[in-house]
């Protein structure tokens, strides 16, 4: 019994921590579980380009720990050539392939500074860049990827403010300069939505009711 009841102290103090932590650097509580789609484009300057992107993410906060776990999982396909080699919009689905990504025990930084900007502007959130622990092409290890993969991801959630606004509405990826990644997806930012949000236990999560 008491080693029990100092393991939910314990907990409940990492949840305050963890509260603190991010009250220093956002103004609203960040949820533990997120989820979105990915829809977006790679211009015609990379290999085989343009592509179009589609897929859909998840996205786990440790709320003891500060870091985050990512996961992607999107179909790529591009378009064919005119007779002077121009990309051709009315021959879709040329090359079609998919893609996994992961990170894994990402730190967290509370705010979006040097994250890509938006318009109308966003106005909080947080990000995690690190080297992704899987790079797939149709399963595979992707070709352009080194092996074991070596391409640095930056993962920016932001959102608006105030009553009438969605805190977490937009996700950005954008892969560091020397990724090999951007050989194929291109150093611009991918845009995605936050479809759903489930928020951070309470304090009696812990045990703690009473």
């Amino acid at each position: 019994m008491k080693g029990s009841s100092l393991f939910r102290v314990a907990g409940f103090l990492s949840f305050l921590c963890f509260v603190a932590l991010f009250s220093a650097g956002a103004q609203t509580p960040p949820p533990h579980h997120m989820s979105g789609l990915i829809n977006d484009y790679v211009p015609s300057t990379v290999a085989g380009g343009p592509w179009e992107m589609h897929g859909q993410w998840t996205l786990d906060l440790n709320e003891r720990s500060g870091t985050a776990d990512f996961s992607a999982d999107m179909t790529m396909s591009g378009y064919g050539k005119t007779s002077t080699g121009a990309p051709d919009p009315t021959q879709g689905g040329a090359g079609a392939h998919t893609h996994h990504i992961k990170i894994t025990n990402a730190q967290i930084a509370w705010d979006i500074s040097g994250c890509p900007t938006f318009s109308p502007a966003t106005q909080g959130g947080f990000q995690f860049t690190k080297a992704v622990s899987l790079m797939t092409g149709n399963g595979g290890n992707a070709p352009f990827e080194s092996d074991p993969p070596s391409s640095v991801l930056q993962v920016c959630v932001s959102g608006g403010d105030g009553d009438a606004s969605v805190a977490y509405s937009n996700i950005t990826l954008v892969f560091e300069t020397g990724s090999p990644a951007i050989k194929h997806f291109g150093s611009q930012a991918i845009h995605g939505v936050i479809r759903k949000s489930d928020f951070l236990p309470t304090p009696g999560h812990f045990g703690l009711e009473r």
